[in-house]
């Protein structure tokens, strides 16, 4: 007689006898396993294009430029100065440095950073307003250096910080170090969304919904989409080579918002302080690299 194998379903032992369940075990491995020996099946069913080892390299190089720009900033960034002012210091030293401010013209945005200040959640078009004492203030910036994009992003503060501006940059930058340890091949882009939007909303925070992480690295905004809210388990399954986003928007009040005019700006609705935090992250054999790495 011919052996017939037992299905083994996703809440049996795993056969491996480890003592967790199928689902927690071996399925994720021998679905990585799976998907890793074929990048057409990211490409076609999700398109998502996996990175290899040369563009990893591009990334990272140009991450260290971004890296090296918000280290500029941070150290010029005082009361009194304008947000086109950080404006002039991104694409002034991105350009010295061989590469493209990415924001300028994309989609029309007039700038070649986004600068957004306290209630402004992102996309802040640099101008005349002038930062204050006590002002929070977020820059985002993405270089395209030989053809790579890195994107990455800190909220700092603007002299002395109250105790609101300190606990919602506490918040955030938390939020973005939970969601980074979510991330390992057999995880799923659910399991990032739910450890962020889990620890936000223990701290009295909201997590914005509109806006979410995405692919990066070949082009500004690739998938998969990455929301920074979610339920464990659900999503596309992480796999090595996969490059992207993850940038939690917080506010200290409640989610919603609004956006101005200009058809970029995005306010809290209730006018509440609102911080970011954001790293370029590679998904590896054995957990995440950040291609943006700076500490949280």
């Amino acid at each position: 007689m011919k052996h017939r194998a037992l299905k083994v379903r996703r809440n049996d032992p795993c056969p491996c006898g480890s003592g967790l369940k199928y689902k927690k075990c071996c399925l994720n491995r021998e679905t990585v396993a799976d998907a890793a020996q074929n990048r057409d099946l990211y490409r076609q069913k999700y398109n998502i294009r996996l990175k290899e080892e040369k563009d990893i390299e591009g990334i990272r190089r140009a991450g260290q430029l971004a890296l090296n720009t918000l280290d500029l900033v941070a150290s010029r960034i005082a009361p009194g100065m304008t947000t086109d002012d950080i404006n002039v210091i991104v694409h002034d030293f991105t350009i010295k440095n061989g590469a493209t401010p990415a924001p300028l013209n994309y989609r029309g945005f007039p700038k070649s950073v986004c600068v957004s200040v306290n209630e402004v959640i992102c996309h802040g078009i640099p101008g005349e307003r002038v930062l204050k004492d006590g002002d929070i203030v977020n820059v985002d910036v993405t270089p395209i250096l030989n053809g790579y994009y890195a994107d990455t992003n800190k909220t700092f503060f603007v002299g002395t910080p109250g105790p609101d501006a300190q606990k919602i940059v506490t918040v955030a930058q938390r939020c973005l170090k939970e969601g980074m340890s979510a991330v390992r091949p057999g995880n799923r882009i659910g399991d990032i969304g739910w450890v962020i939007q889990t620890y936000a909303e223990s701290q009295g925070c909201s997590v914005v919904r509109e806006f979410v992480g995405h692919g990066v690295g070949f082009d500004f905004h690739e998938a998969p989409q990455v929301p920074h809210y979610g339920r464990q388990g659900e999503g596309i399954l992480l796999i090595p080579g996969m490059v992207f986003t993850i940038e939690p928007m917080i506010n200290l009040g409640k989610k919603d918002l609004n956006v101005q005019s200009d058809n970029w700006t995005a306010v809290t609705r209730d006018g509440s302080l609102s911080a970011q935090f954001e790293q370029t992250i590679l998904v590896t054999e054995t957990g995440f690299e950040s291609l943006t790495p700076f500490d949280l």
